[in-house]
């Protein structure tokens, strides 16, 4: 019986895909798993490639943006759990063994998520200004919060984090965002309206094969700024947090 089911939407990135399923065959220790890949309107060989594969499951949909690729991916899975992460993100050996350790040790509790640690690579070269959004919150917030402990629901980095698949079945991601950027943020908020609890494993680990400058990230900010006040015009109670909080700890995970 199928356990976990770790979704990737992917969208023209074959070769780094390619070397996050290669990872996630070398998974130790982990219970039984599915892969769910959803193709998100790629003009590159992924359907070709992908699609020929028999360790996949392996669907396309015309360019529609991460939520509902999720949403798709969720639709076919068959594991109590719903892993997300990257097409970027590559997993190391012990990630998905993390993420099932801490669901055990919650009862299987169905308002637990556990996120995992997304870091750069060892063989990269990582700027102050990679290390800096990394840890402080302008791209993830790891330096903000405490292994084992629970967290906000700001810090629901689809990059990285286990959910169970009934709940992800009942409360979907919102379509309406254009792009990679809140879609994360507002499912979470609605789910820690619910109860949920967000447990921090930094022994689940990614590592982020995309580097940034100061350049390629004030272009991606431009992106998360017009899906915040997509964000606020659903939520205008946490203009607050739009604000003030948003700035100083977190943006959306995804490229």
């Amino acid at each position: 019986m199928v356990q976990f089911s770790i979704v990737v939407p992917t969208y023209n990135r074959l070769p780094m895909l390619l070397r996050v399923l290669d990872a996630l065959q070398k998974q130790a220790g982990a219970p039984r798993f599915e892969t769910i890949v959803i193709d998100d309107g790629s003009t590159d060989d992924t359907a070709r490639v992908i699609g020929a594969r028999t360790d996949v499951t392996f669907r396309s949909q015309p360019n529609s943006g991460p939520g509902r690729a999720r949403n798709h991916g969720v639709s076919l899975a068959r594991g109590r759990y719903v892993v997300f992460i990257g097409d970027d993100t590559v997993p190391d050996s012990r990630f998905l063994a993390e993420h099932a350790r801490i669901h055990e040790e919650s009862g299987d509790d169905p308002l637990t998520a556990c996120l995992g640690y997304t870091g750069w690579p060892d063989e990269d070269r990582v700027t102050a200004f990679m290390d800096y959004i990394n840890d402080f919150g302008l791209q993830f917030g790891y330096k903000l919060i405490k292994h084992g402990e629970i967290v906000p629901f700001n810090f629901f980095y689809t990059s990285n984090i286990s959910i169970d698949r009934q709940l992800l079945t009942d409360h979907p991601f919102d379509t309406t965002f254009p792009s990679a950027a809140w879609e994360d943020i507002e499912l979470a908020y609605r789910l820690d309206r619910k109860g949920l609890r967000i447990r921090y494993n930094e022994r689940a680990i990614t590592r982020h094969y995309h580097p940034m400058t100061v350049d390629s990230f004030a272009r991606r900010q431009y992106t998360v700024g017009r899906s915040g006040a997509i964000f606020y015009r659903k939520h205008p109670e946490l203009g607050h947090f739009l604000g003030i909080h948003e700035l100083e700890t977190r943006r959306p995970a995804d490229d």
